[in-house]
């Protein structure tokens, strides 16, 4: 599919926007002017501000080479020079790539010489990480990589910091963007094996930010809690920072998601709302038994995603903070939705609500291929003006994600209650939820393999109080079995991240097999936790 032509139909019938994010900021400087748009550890800034922020690092991009259509990796935490660069890229039309921060050299490697990424932009050392360094020894290693931008380090080929206004006051920005062209690309799944880059394309990624924003009744006085990282489609769009900053609003740019961090930015900055896991809502929840002098009024409701909320747990987190949970469930590839303000506990705390536009469609499929009727399960097919046409350079997995009439496959396992709400039940596709993040196992494993202590390698998700599912390593070992601290040893000098390395460790003297050669996981999952 021509993601570039659909976009554009959708502009034609008036449904999608015909603007693309650089001149949304434009626009938004106009109207909000000296409103706080952005708030990090460091600093605030208004929209003006991050206006003439952005176009000074895009002449300075634009004076060291970077032009229209090149691919550009952005790898820093939680802070107002992510934003500063991505609008930067935008207006030069520039694609960023949006790395996590704990991503590490393998993910790096890897998605820099699949996208044939021209540059890294980094802040610099944080968080107990060298990024700058990490960055610098990436282009040697990856040969389309020809500058390394910081904010902070002579490691770096340009430093953005202190780059001389000489060498780019002649500078004059081109046209930018069509409204149709590819933002930014989002990450989805695995990044060592073979990547699945999402394109998110401007007019489309705008109206999924607007109509997010719409369900969740963010307004101009809305103060938004960015605790995840803004790297992820649910905290940066849905409705996220973009959202918030399409109405007006304040985003509050946290470095961490931990609870002493978290309550002060709630209490100095009057947050009304934040999007979190439940994995750290219920941590919250748990801070809150001995913290008695906290100014928590402001909050409002808590977006709670990207794992299974308890209604236990629901219970808890409103009771705690005196909020009301909105639920919700999205894809990075497409579809959003939110339960509401007004929807009671029962299906705010069981549901993951309805598509956010009025154009998604959404049908539940069984196994051959038959639409499910009401409350039966089956797989999530959906489609829509913001729903993406393919991974990028993926021909033969895209072949695979769409059917003949055009609906995205999303792997997960759900239903329709009898409201209309969607409510997903669990995957299709193999996938472990660890604490909110998607971990692909034939990713682990392909490493574990390569080990020659290791004969066979099985990864699965087996369920765990605090994680939702933790990374279990099955393995027949070929002689002496390696220690858990020996195997994470080892597959971190691979350069695979620490998010990604197994919890437990559990050697058998052979793994159970279905008809086609392939590990039958869930025999296997029943016999580890059966013991």
């Amino acid at each position: 599919m021509n993601g570039k032509k659909i976009v554009e139909s959708y502009i034609e019938k008036k449904i999608l926007p015909d603007i693309s994010l650089d001149r949304v900021l434009d626009q938004l400087t106009e109207e909000f002017s000296e409103k706080i748009a952005l708030v990090d550890a460091n600093r605030r800034i208004t929209y003006t501000g991050l206006h003439r922020e952005a176009i000074r690092t895009a002449k300075i991009f634009a004076a060291e080479g970077l032009k229209k259509g090149d691919n550009v990796m952005i790898w820093m935490n939680n802070r107002i020079e992510f934003f500063t660069v991505s609008f930067a890229l935008f207006y030069l039309g520039v694609k960023p790539i949006l790395m996590l921060p704990n991503h590490r050299r393998k993910e790096l490697e890897t998605i820099g010489r699949f996208a044939s990424a021209v540059a890294v932009v980094t802040y610099g050392s944080e968080l107990g990480a060298d990024y700058s360094k990490i960055a610098a020894d990436l282009k040697n290693r990856c040969h389309s990589i020809k500058k390394i931008f910081s904010y902070q380090d002579d490691q770096a080929d340009v430093n953005l910091s202190s780059y001389p206004n000489s060498m780019f006051d002649q500078i004059v920005l081109g046209a930018g963007p069509a409204a149709s062209d590819i933002a930014l690309f989002l990450l989805s799944g695995g990044t060592t094996g073979i990547p699945k880059l999402i394109p998110k394309r401007h007019a489309a990624y705008l109206y999924n930010a607007s109509c997010s924003a719409d369900r969740c009744e963010v307004t101009g006085d809305s103060v938004y809690l960015a605790a995840l990282s803004i790297a992820h489609d649910y905290p940066l769009c849905c409705p996220g920072v973009f959202g918030t900053m399409l109405c007006g609003g304040k985003s509050v740019l946290a470095k961490t998601a931990s609870f002493d961090e978290v309550r002060e930015w709630v209490a100095k900055e009057r947050v009304t709302f934040t999007s979190i896991a439940p994995i750290i809502a219920q941590m919250w929840v748990e801070c809150m038994e001995w913290s008695n002098d906290l100014d928590i009024s402001s909050l409002e409701y808590f977006l709670i995603g990207a794992a299974k909320l308890s209604e236990d747990a629901a219970g808890k987190i409103e009771a705690a903070f005196n909020v009301k949970i909105i639920q919700g469930y999205g894809l990075g590839e497409g579809i959003t939705c939110f339960t509401t303000k007004e929807d009671p506990s029962d299906i705010s705390w069981n549901c993951q609500g309805r598509p956010i536009s009025g154009y998604d469609e959404v049908k539940i499929v069984a196994e051959d291929g038959s639409e499910a009727g009401p409350l039966e399960t089956g797989e999530l097919l959906q489609k829509g003006p913001y729903t993406f046409a393919g991974y990028y350079n993926a021909d033969e997995i895209n072949r695979r994600v769409f059917t003949d009439d055009g609906y995205f496959c999303t792997g997960d396992k759900a239903l329709l209650t009898k409201e209309g709400n969607i409510k997903i039940v669990g995957r299709v596709k193999e996938q472990i939820n660890r604490a909110g993040e998607n971990i692909i196992p034939s990713e682990i494993e392909q490493y574990l393999s390569a080990h020659e202590q290791i004969r066979e390698a099985a990864v699965i998700g087996l369920p765990d109080a605090t994680l939702g599912e933790k990374i279990c390593a099955v393995l027949i070992k070929n002689s002496t079995g390696l220690s858990k601290e020996e195997i994470c040893k080892y597959l971190t000098a691979e350069g695979l991240s620490n998010f990604k390395l197994p919890d437990c460790i559990v050697y058998v003297d052979r793994l159970p097999y279905i008809n086609v050669g392939k590990v039958d996981k869930k025999s296997l999952r029943k016999q580890i936790i059966d013991g």
